[in-house]
């Protein structure tokens, strides 16, 4: 007994000296989870549900950092803590200070590897850091990666000591908007629809043993027209005669199973499979194996979805979008994925969770994931709530002059030739990282002409790398005869100003239904609305008012419509909730309700 009180001491010691050297900056609003935040529970959740193994150690929390001249080595003293993972310029990493492009951003902290582990691969995975992250084991440099929106990882083994504890040194480099890369929104002075930088580790950070040959990634496809799922599983140090198992469960029972070579597709037919729709979010749950001369080499669990997404004409002529074969209207919210205390991570996964969800119980069926990319958490989050994901590519560099109302005339940007390589290496990277997810449906590699280049290409090569889904490939303008859909945005009330006879019509973005509530504010001086109302009553009417008109436009050609926005962001006042997701500002009985009737216009039939 009084060595149980002494351990609790120790803990409570423990957690007190963290608490004191972190607290959240600034005195920017904050959410409900980032005030419960402590160092001890930042995102402790697995963070790859669909490729998950047993074993695995978090690296959250405090870690060590410094800002330096870009010409200096890694320091020898450090400017303070902070909590990873939240980038440096929010309130929660404790820090809150900008970096820019004259800057390098450096985390130092110490781990030890769990004993049981020896004999195994030790494998470093980052969630994403952005932009360009170079990394050191016990102060020997053991590889880098560009790219502020995908997970990496690197094979650490070589370079761990044999006993006691590993140091691990990352250096990060972010020029926000003065280089070429994907960015969003982000810009170095912020305004208007621009928001703060964000730099560096922005998701998890976590160690996860391996054998020396592995399953990677997984790409599934499935196929409701044949009742089949095919499953690739990519193989590290694969040898000659090694074999994928795949077993498919609903719920507790096995209800398929198959083999294949390693080189090839699994290729597995359910009977009568249950289809995954918004209204029916049904997941089959997998057993992969690596197996070599009879041996288990590698197990892992993941998940599937039998579903398809795809285009026909109605009685009318009428392109539509349809989702199992029957026509389905897209409506939902443009999501920025921004957060008041965290910037680009959300303060826990409970938020993360909270805004699909809240999408959902006001009626919509789609999110636009908007010039972000998220954790894989919230994509997973997605597949069990069931919302249909629409997927922008972060824009990035300049574009073209943008042309709405009429396809596109003019000379098309050209990106150089540095520009366009970091391009097509992030959106591959991102289709990669993403290609599984039933919940994505549809991408987006350009949005209102912002990074903009050769559309045609660009938009053939996405529909050939991925042709189990559609491709929106211009958001809102520069158009182009090419891709699944003619994508328009009007603001603030829907307008139906364009109609393509051979490809889906569709209202990219509209809305913008503005809102002021003291006491949510990023800046209580300066707030900013397409339109802005004084009450949520007027607001709601207004809503209302638009989607009376969308009914009609949807009957005259429009197959999906994304309002703006989810929630508010810094100074932008026109989110369906404040930014600190305390108060739904328009009326959500209200809301729902068109929100369902919207929805159901074509998905009756």
């Amino acid at each position: 007994m009084k060595f149980f009180l002494i351990a609790i001491s120790a803990i409570s010691l423990l957690a007190t000296s963290l608490n004191a050297q972190w607290k959240p900056a600034g005195e920017k609003i904050k959410t409900s989870w980032g005030e419960n935040l402590t160092p001890e529970n930042v995102h402790q959740e697995y963070p790859r549900p669909i490729i998950e193994r047993q074993e695995w150690l978090n690296l959250n929390g405090l870690w060590d950092y410094a800002i330096t001249d870009l010409d200096k080595p890694s320091p020898h003293k450090f400017d303070g803590k902070i909590l990873v993972p939240f980038p440096v310029e929010s309130s929660l990493s404790g820090v809150q200070k900008n970096v820019g492009d004259k800057k390098n951003l450096w985390y130092a902290r110490n781990f030890q590897v769990p004993a049981n582990w020896k004999g195994r691969k030790i494998l470093l995975h980052f969630g994403a850091v952005d932009w360009k992250t170079e990394v050191w084991i016990n102060d020997i440099k053991i590889g880098s990666h560009i790219g502020g929106y995908t997970p990496f990882s690197f094979d650490i083994t070589p370079y761990l000591n044999k006993t006691g504890q590993q140091k691990l040194t990352v250096k990060v480099w972010d020029p926000t908007d003065r280089g070429p890369q994907a960015r969003g929104k982000q810009v170095s002075n912020p305004h208007a629809i621009w928001y703060t930088p964000v730099t560096g580790i922005w998701q998890t950070v976590w160690l996860e043993p391996v054998s020396t040959s592995f399953i990677t990634t997984l790409q599934t496809v499935p196929d409701i027209d044949k009742n089949r799922l095919a499953v690739k599983a990519f193989v590290e140090e694969s040898k000659l005669g090694d074999i994928i198992e795949v077993k498919v469960y609903n719920k507790k029972d096995v209800v398929a199973q198959a083999r294949a070579n390693y080189m090839y597709e699994v290729e597995v037919y359910l009977n009568n499979p249950q289809l995954w729709s918004p209204e029916n979010p049904f997941l089959y749950d997998l057993d992969i194996a690596l197996i070599r001369e009879g041996k288990t080499i590698d197990k892992i669990k993941s998940y599937a979805a039998m579903r398809k997404i795809s285009t026909q004409r109605d009685g009318n002529g009428i392109v539509r979008l349809q989702l199992n074969n029957k026509d389905y209207f897209h409506f939902g919210p443009l999501d920025q994925g921004w957060w008041p205390d965290g910037l680009y991570t959300a303060p826990s996964d409970e938020a993360l969770r909270f805004d699909i969800q809240k999408t959902k119980d006001l009626g919509y069926n789609m999110i636009r994931k908007h010039v972000k990319v998220e954790p894989a958490r919230w994509y997973t989050h997605c597949d069990q709530i069931g919302i249909l994901v629409w997927q922008d590519m972060p824009n990035g560099d300049r574009g073209p002059h943008w042309q709405n109302r009429e396809y596109f005339s003019g000379m098309e940007f050209q990106r150089s030739p540095e520009s366009e390589s970091v391009y097509r290496k992030e959106w591959k990277d991102i289709v990669d990282f993403l290609y599984s997810y039933p919940s994505i449906v549809v991408w987006v590699p350009f949005n209102e002409a912002w990074g903009q280049f050769k559309t045609n290409e660009i938009t053939e090569w996405t529909k050939t790398y991925d042709p189990s889904r559609l491709v929106n490939p211009a958001s809102g303008g520069n158009h182009y005869p090419v891709g699944d859909m003619l994508d328009l945005h009007n603001y603030p009330g829907p307008e139906l100003y364009l109609f393509d006879g051979q490809r889906a019509n569709v209202l990219g973005e509209y809305g913008g239904i503005g809102l002021v509530l003291d006491g949510h504010l990023w800046e209580p001086d300066r707030n900013w609305g397409y339109v802005q109302f004084k009450t949520s009553e007027e607001a709601t009417d207004e809503y209302i008012k638009y989607a009376e008109k969308l009914k009609k436009l949807i009957k005259s050609g429009f197959s999906a419509a994304v309002y703006t926005q989810t929630t508010d962001v810094e100074i932008e006042v026109n989110g369906l909730m404040t930014y600190d997701r305390k108060v739904i500002k328009l009326n959500p009985e209200r809301i729902k309700k068109i929100n369902l009737e919207i929805s159901n216009i074509l998905n009756k039939k």
